[in-house]
């Protein structure tokens, strides 16, 4: 009788412990599933966004928002938006931002635009190599007429990079930080973006503008796919377990 008493319990146990398995993998496919629908949309997502900053960038450009404008601007509806701003450059108050690029490491010029309404933008004039960062050895590219700026609008890189954080007291950048750039040089009504300007030489040709690189990384596919391949295999185990406890029972 004790025997029998065992054998009971044991199947019991057993029973028990199968139904928390299966309960847990069905939990475990659904999570599994759900990341890889996740990972879907997300890459309707980053097709779409890649496709409205293809076609912002190759637009004609238009004017850049006004002081009116500046609270409307984002970073989801303007930024890489084609635009055109015109003024004076206030290249007595450039600031050089660490910059790694195709063409070597160096710096941006980031340089005051002064327009008509006393309002300002931020210009990322382009790129110089280390030995031309003292505006002296490239004199012929510091404009000082009006001059007509075509480029990107870029949104405000606040603080600096995940690496290495801006430090104004020593005037070393890092990121193109519009407030704090404005504000260690002395800029008044700034815009909250700033311009990286297109291909057009300049005088001299430093700077070396129309280097913007527009990357979105988009492993979305290959994320859903690996959730989708993984959901399947717990499938495959869930199924495999299941179906050895029937075969022992029918045995």
């Amino acid at each position: 009788m004790a025997d029998v008493f065992s054998k009971k319990a044991h199947r019991q146990h057993t029973a028990a412990g199968l139904a928390t398995f299966c309960g847990l993998m069905v939990l475990l496919i659904a999570a599994l599933v759900a990341l890889g629908v996740w990972q879907v949309e997300r890459l309707s997502w980053k097709e779409g966004l890649i496709a409205r900053v293809d076609q912002r960038v190759h637009a004609e450009p238009v004017q850049a928002p006004a002081h009116a404008a500046w609270g409307q601007v984002s970073r989801a509806k303007d930024e890489y938006r084609h635009v055109r701003a015109e003024g004076v450059l206030q290249n007595d108050k450039e600031t050089l931002i660490y910059a790694s690029t195709t063409l070597g490491p160096g710096y941006w010029v980031i340089t005051p635009l002064y327009l008509a309404d006393g309002t300002s933008i931020l210009i990322n004039r382009g790129f110089v190599p280390a030995d031309k960062r003292d505006p002296s050895t490239r004199s012929e590219g510091e404009k000082p007429t009006p001059v007509k700026i075509t480029g990107l609008l870029r949104i405000t890189e606040p603080k600096g990079t995940m690496i290495k954080s801006n430090d104004p007291a020593s005037d070393r950048w890092y990121s193109r930080d519009v407030a704090a750039i404005a504000e260690h040089r002395h800029v008044a009504d700034v815009a909250p973006y700033f311009i990286d300007a297109d291909a057009t030489p300049n005088p001299g040709g430093l700077p070396v503008g129309g280097l913007t690189q527009i990357v979105f990384p988009n492993n979305h596919l290959v994320y859903a796919l690996t959730w989708f391949v993984l959901a399947i295999m717990a499938a495959g185990l869930l199924a495999f377990v299941a179906r050895s406890e029937l075969r022992a029972r029918r045995a």
